[in-house]
């Protein structure tokens, strides 16, 4: 014979409230909280107990004397809570926490508020033992633990808008150079003493130190002497990965840094022949990015030991 097991659900509370006395101790440790300072008591060991109690671990009854601890305090044990209950003092990702506030000896189980995330979120990296917090203390303080509605942690960061505006002059040798970009033109200067080829020109031979002032133009055909593979979003680039290059123009004697597209940015190498994609020409104007970037072109690679002194 098998017989049901019987349940019934039942409630305790008290709907007037539960009116005891905290005595002198616990009393001092609540006024405090509405004041908005944190304070332990001094042990007969010489310690501070926190938050007060009128015996310390031992039994021995403590000595009456108050301390202000805090309000900093640091971060010991933890437990992240992902998804918060509905009766859970945060409704997003917190923790839970033993603080020890700094003079005290003891620490209070506590909230942790790390910042706003979604349900369900990992605990933060930010989330560590040795972390420093402060309490976040309620507006209206009526002297109970809740007074203070979180901790939260020291200010180490801050995200501040940055703003340079000025006026940057090309000088002669660059305004000439990009004077031949709006035409259509890659302008370079040759040294007379060395006869290298600069491209951008440049005005002086930065080898022999002397001005240069004669014009050669160069071809938008190069080769690729280095390059890199970027997985950071850039406005001028196509979608990342993207390559930006060194790329040593047919004629020059130094490379030019530029994007490469067009082809996937595992199959770039060093030695690949390229060639300059210019926008139509009614975007020009006096600017570099009149050449969106250089795309390959179906000629062999150049060996590498013809490219080695130009990295």
């Amino acid at each position: 014979m098998t017989h049901d097991v019987l349940t019934a659900d039942h409630s305790l509370a008290f709907p007037g409230g539960y009116t005891r006395s905290v005595g002198p101790v616990i009393g001092r440790f609540l006024t405090e909280l509405r004041d908005g300072r944190l304070v332990g008591v001094r042990t007969a060991s010489g310690g501070v107990l926190f938050p007060p109690a009128e015996y310390d671990a031992d039994g021995e009854a403590v000595t009456g004397e108050f301390v202000d601890v805090g309000p900093e305090c640091v971060v010991g044990a933890y437990a992240w809570v992902p998804r918060p209950r509905p009766d859970h003092p945060l409704d997003r990702p917190f923790a839970w926490a033993l603080l020890t506030p700094d003079g005290a000896d003891t620490a209070l189980l506590h909230v942790l508020d790390l910042g706003v995330f979604e349900l369900g979120a990992k605990p933060p990296k930010t989330l560590r033992a040795g972390l420093r917090v402060r309490p976040k203390w309620r507006a209206e303080r009526t002297g109970a633990i809740n007074d203070i509605e979180s901790f939260r942690p020291d200010v180490t960061m801050i995200n501040a808008p940055v703003r340079a505006d000025y006026r940057l002059s090309a000088g002669k040798a660059l305004s000439r150079f990009l004077g031949g970009i709006g035409e259509g033109r890659i302008l370079g200067h040759r040294c007379e003493v060395c006869g290298k080829v600069y491209v951008p020109m440049k005005g002086m031979c930065p080898v022999d130190g002397v001005p240069t002032t004669e014009e050669v133009e160069v071809p938008g055909t190069g080769t690729v002497t280095t390059f890199a593979v970027n997985n950071i979003p850039d406005p001028r680039a196509p979608d990342v990965p993207f390559v930006s290059a060194y790329v040593l123009l047919d004629g020059a004697d130094i490379a030019m840094v530029a994007l490469v597209a067009g082809i996937p940015a595992d199959q770039a190498r060093m030695g690949m022949r390229v060639r300059a994609a210019w926008r139509p020409r009614e975007e020009w104007g006096q600017t570099m990015a009149n050449i969106k970037w250089f795309e390959p072109i179906d000629e062999p690679d150049v060996p590498f030991d013809e490219i080695k002194d130009y990295l």
